[in-house]
């Protein structure tokens, strides 16, 4: 948790404070003096003298009173020679404003590490180093050294990069767009995105929180810190770095690893996070959660002037997924009265070009109280008739109290600039064109449907490690092996509750037509058994719908041939002869763990599916039975499982089972680094599932 003397201090010190213009140790104390921050200000400079009307003192010990908050505008190593004293001062929070440290290399990792370790030995957080600083304007406080400071409001963010605090600063002074807190974290070496985003969970003054992020040092923590945050507060973020030229270009800014950014992009959903694709974007989701309450349901009413706008709207609308309200019943004949014969009643609402603010008053007194609608997006394009103005005050107006989500696109510049100004300050936000309304109308619907409902996730502990996959895992590893064999990798994955079709190790030809004869199945499936061969096929080790001994025989043969063949360095143990399951679908169970979240769950349909479309979903474990059900249901071939064609349903429950338990089996075994269950057979609903293959890596566990 971030201590709250970061952003309700009673006192600063500014060290480094500059009489020069041109320095930023000029900036941050003129802004601290300028934001009008009620407390006392200390500038420390070895000169001495004043700035701006207050005294400079010459060192930190000359500072004649107590001090919550410093903020440092000194190379790295004065740093370091400060932290002692400050702590005398008993201060709790600093601020690293300069560079030098991590993000160069070198001994500047040695810097932030030393910074670091005395910090917290004298039981003082560090925000930074290589940071902007942080605003609260419902504090008076700027320590930071942006340009300017602005308006209150219900807005807070947090970011990575401090040049991109400067410019949303910019653009939130420039459009009159209200904030309550900016935080510019830096290289986060103390304080992270998880301790800002716990502190505003709490804080009254902000409604909606952003951020911007390069990379997650504690995947886990984070998304627990989600989890509890967005049940509360709608958290939308921006992930850069989501391409390998990102990757590199981010890696280099803060000196941390990206990640992966599908571990990112899980994450984010299970924590109940938006994830904004750009600025553009995390704007106007900001302004929608800023503003107005979050939809009650996804029923979207659009009312209009003109029907070109509208059809955008609505086409925009049905891409997205969001169900128009019906006009029909008593709406319907609420509407036919009070709208000429010439207007549409059906959604969008078109009210005709030559509507006057009445008639739009009059059509969303209508719309008010009316139960099948959730959501209301009034579009206006300025006509000959129009009263742009008017026609706001109504929309803030007649919609006030209604307990509706309400949007407005009032298009145009010249004439429109007025209402827009009406609409924001009676809490309606208003978006240049009506496609990016309905974007944030989605966004918006998307946090009320992904907003977690309670913690909902299994322990993270380990439990009790079944003594087979003990044995196997600590073997192959004191063995020096990296790689299971499919019959140790089979063992463990029955201890955690898989089946598996009937199946018997052979290493001669008569052994395996013996093994056949045993299973007394109709067909059988051979696979050769070899530690190193991962993918059996590339090397000629699988043959299918083997019906005889003497095929099974010929059949041993051939599999140990071609492997020899292709892979001459493999050793082989033998092969594996198995009953052949007909029907079902096949799907692919993958695991593997990302270093920022740990164990990253993978569910797809087999073959082509996940080979060629990638149609994959990804959870971080450990998984709630609504993540495990939502993996299966995001893929786009899921309707491959239900019913299809005639085709009786798949087992989908299984599926979820088998997620759950892999799950389990990920947190129990940190040893495991990847596990391929492919393909896993889905049977008809009730039949369960079969697990036809799988190969699992190991290493030994942290």
């Amino acid at each position: 948790m971030l201590p709250k003397e970061f952003l309700q201090p009673g006192s600063v010190a500014v060290i480094g404070a500059s009489r020069n213009p041109e320095k930023v140790g000029f900036g941050v104390f003129a802004n601290l003096v300028q934001a009008g921050f009620p407390g006392p200000v200390y500038g420390v400079n070895p000169s001495g003298g004043e700035l701006l009307g207050h005294a400079l003192y010459p060192s930190i010990d000359a500072i004649p009173g107590p001090v919550d908050l410093g903020v440092f505008v000194v190379p790295p190593k004065a740093i370091l020679e400060g932290i002692p004293a400050l702590a005398r001062k008993g201060m709790k929070a600093a601020i690293a404003i300069s560079a030098g440290f991590k993000e160069v290399g070198g001994e500047g990792i040695a810097l932030e590490r030393d910074l670091i370790e005395a910090a917290t030995a004298a039981g003082i957080r560090v925000l930074g180093p290589n940071c902007l600083g942080l605003i609260n304007t419902h504090a008076s406080l700027n320590a930071s050294f942006s340009r300017g400071t602005p308006p209150k409001g219900a807005i807070s963010f947090f970011s990575q990069s401090g040049a991109l605090c400067t410019a949303v600063l910019d653009w939130a002074i420039g459009e009159n767009v209200g904030f309550s807190k900016f935080v510019s974290l830096g290289n986060k070496a103390d304080v992270s995105e998880s301790d800002v985003m716990e502190y505003l969970a709490d804080d009254p003054d902000t409604r909606v929180i952003l951020g911007y992020v390069e990379s997650i040092d504690d995947g886990r923590r984070f998304l627990r810190v989600a989890r509890d945050v967005t049940r509360h507060k709608p958290v939308v973020l921006v992930k850069a770095g989501s391409t390998a030229a990102g990757a590199r270009a981010a890696s280099s800014h803060t000196g941390s690893l990206a990640g992966s950014d599908r571990a990112y992009s899980a994450a984010f959903r299970q924590g109940g996070i938006l994830r904004a694709g750009t600025m553009e974007e995390l704007f106007d989701l900001a302004l929608g959660f800023a503003m107005q309450p979050v939809p009650s349901g996804d029923r979207l009413l659009i009312l209009t002037n003109a029907g070109g706008p509208g059809i955008l709207a609505a086409d925009m609308a049905e891409r997205l997924g969001i169900p128009l309200a019906e006009i029909r019943g008593e709406l319907r004949e609420k509407l036919l009265p009070r709208l000429p014969s010439t207007a549409s009643l059906a959604n969008p609402v078109d009210v005709i070009g030559d509507a006057r603010a009445n008639r739009y008053r009059e059509a969303l007194a209508a719309i008010r109280d009316e139960p099948s609608v959730d959501i209301v997006l009034v579009l206006l394009t300025p006509q000959a008739m129009t009263e742009a103005e008017e026609t706001a005050r109504a929309t803030v107006s007649v919609l006030a109290g209604s307990g509706k989500t309400v949007f407005a696109s009032f298009l145009g510049e010249a004439t429109v600039g007025e209402s827009r100004r009406i609409l924001s300050a009676g809490g309606v936000p208003n978006y240049p064109v009506p496609e990016r309304a309905v974007q944030a109308v989605h966004g918006m619907i998307r946090y009320a449907r992904l907003r977690p409902e309670g913690p909902g996730r299994e322990a993270e502990t380990p439990g009790a490690r079944p003594p087979v996959a003990e044995r196997s895992i600590r073997s192959a590893l004191d063995a020096g092996r990296r790689t299971l064999g499919e019959e140790e990798a089979r063992e463990i994955l029955e201890a955690y509750g898989f089946a598996f079709p009937g199946h018997a190790f052979a290493d001669t030809s008569r052994a395996a037509a013996d093994a056949f004869r045993a299973l007394g199945s109709g067909k059988a499936v051979m696979k050769i058994v070899s530690p190193g061969i991962l993918h059996k096929t590339d090397v000629g080790g699988v043959r299918l719908s083997l019906s005889s001994e003497e095929e099974i025989a010929r059949a041993f043969v051939e599999i140990t041939s071609a492997v020899r063949r292709r892979a001459p360095s493999a050793w082989i143990a033998g092969v594996s002869v198995q009953e052949m399951v007909e029907g079902g679908r096949e799907v692919i169970l993958g695991m593997s763990r990302d270093p920022q979240f740990g164990p990253l769950l993978m569910f797809g349909m087999g073959g082509i599916h996940v080979e060629v479309l990638k149609d994959v979903s990804f959870r971080v474990a450990p998984l709630s039975r609504r993540d495990a059900e939502e993996m299966v249901r995001d893929i786009r071939s899921y309707p491959l499982l239900a019913s299809f064609r005639g085709n009786e349903p798949a087992d989908e429950e299984a599926v979820v089972e088998a997620l759950l338990r892999v799950s389990r089996l990920a947190i129990d075994f940190p040893e495991i680094q990847e596990l391929d269950i492919n393909p896993l057979l889905v049977l008809q609903r009730g039949r369960g599932v079969r697990a036809i293959d799988c190969r699992m890596t190991i290493a030994e566990g942290p």
